[in-house]
């Protein structure tokens, strides 16, 4: 009938309503049962509502057995990805994908969201991060890499302007280790000897060798082929690269330490979450720098024990005399890099005042 298609009974009130308004009400409640039905099956699984954590890759030139990657990569990584369980994630590129002196590149490109540079081998790239491998200056690679960490978070090295810096050690002062005798600094002579940084070059050149500034996963198959008679590396990677089997003299002279640091694509930092954001600075700066250089002079002590332990190695700590003449280089040096420019004296300024307030920190 024709009642029947224009009015609808309400069944609660047991009386008629228009049809096309009882419709469009009937529409609106079911709207809402399947609003209140999704709320709920949201609510079972909290999983659901929460964003994906953000995925970080960080290229690293070497393996995950390196001491570098043990003690500086490895600590940041697995603290963050275990504090950061559902907020951020980072996942490592072994070998780089790329030359060491190209990694800032990586990160500056975005190809990479992190990376591990070693400045020394960019020094027209790095120039200020040659202060951190001055030798003389520090007492060991702790009051060295804390000082980075300073600097750098308060954005007193212009070098890292192009990126954020996570966070960054200084190796033990390095020890040269030779396939040729090396009983005192007169042996140095005609020696040609791989070094990190210009700053090291000038220090090998003043005694008498001749420095070849080569990154470190180039420096075996030239000692392999003779054009090198040894190395300048902290006594803890004399055995990563091979250098171990080829040199047999190793003397003690405590150059200055090699700078490693971790920087991020700026705008990648930006794009992560204030939670995230927090982590990587948490984990970075001075508690790294803590965690590394405790972490490589532990192992700096095993394999200094290890090569005087070997009968076939002979290691050679400086005499007076030679300790006299590698005083005054180093200070030499010093003294050279900073009237360089009033920019390098205002730097150098600066840590003597930092070392200050440090050793007042942590007196010995």
């Amino acid at each position: 009938m024709i009642g029947d298609a224009d009015q609808v009974v309400d069944s609660a009130q047991g009386r008629p309503r228009a049809g096309l308004q009882g419709h469009i009400e009937d529409t609106a409640r079911m709207v809402t049962i399947v609003r209140l039905l999704i709320f709920l099956a949201l609510l079972s699984c909290p999983a659901t509502l929460a964003a994906a954590p953000a995925t970080l890759k960080m290229s690293y030139y070497t393996s995950d057995r390196s001491s570098v990657y043990q003690c500086f990569v490895s600590p940041f990584i697995e603290a963050i990805n275990k504090a950061g369980a559902g907020v951020i994630e980072i996942s490592v590129l072994f070998s780089g994908g790329s030359a060491i002196p190209e990694q800032p590149k990586l990160v500056r490109d975005g190809t990479a969201d992190l990376a591990v540079i070693i400045p020394g081998y960019s020094p027209q790239e790095f120039p200020d991060t040659l202060v951190l491998q001055l030798p003389g200056l520090y007492r060991d690679e702790h009051e060295a890499s804390i000082i980075y960490a300073r600097l750098a978070g308060a954005d007193a090295l212009r070098d890292y302007q192009p990126f954020v810096f996570v966070g960054g050690y200084v190796s033990p002062g390095e020890d040269i280790h030779s396939r040729k005798p090396l009983t005192g600094l007169g042996d140095l002579k005609t020696q040609s000897i791989r070094v990190n940084n210009l700053v090291e070059a000038d220090v090998l050149r003043m005694l008498g060798a001749t420095p070849v500034l080569l990154p470190i996963n180039r420096t075996m198959e030239n000692l392999n082929d003779g054009k090198l008679d040894g190395v300048t590396v902290p006594d803890y990677m004399v055995f990563e690269f091979g250098f171990g089997r080829l040199t047999a003299h190793h003397y003690l002279a405590g150059l200055g330490g090699a700078a490693l640091a971790i920087v991020m694509n700026k705008a990648k930092f930006d794009s992560l979450s204030p939670a995230a954001r927090a982590l990587v600075k948490k984990y970075g700066g001075e508690w790294l720098a803590a965690q590394t250089s405790a972490c490589v002079a532990a192992k700096g002590r095993e394999v200094l024990a290890g090569l005087k332990a070997d009968a076939r190695r002979k290691v050679t700590e400086p005499s007076p005399a030679d300790l006299a003449t590698l005083h005054t280089v180093y200070a030499s040096v010093v003294d050279a890099w900073a009237a360089e420019s009033p920019h390098n004296r205002e730097l150098l300024a600066l840590v003597n005042a930092e070392l200050a307030k440090l050793r007042k920190e942590t007196p010995r």
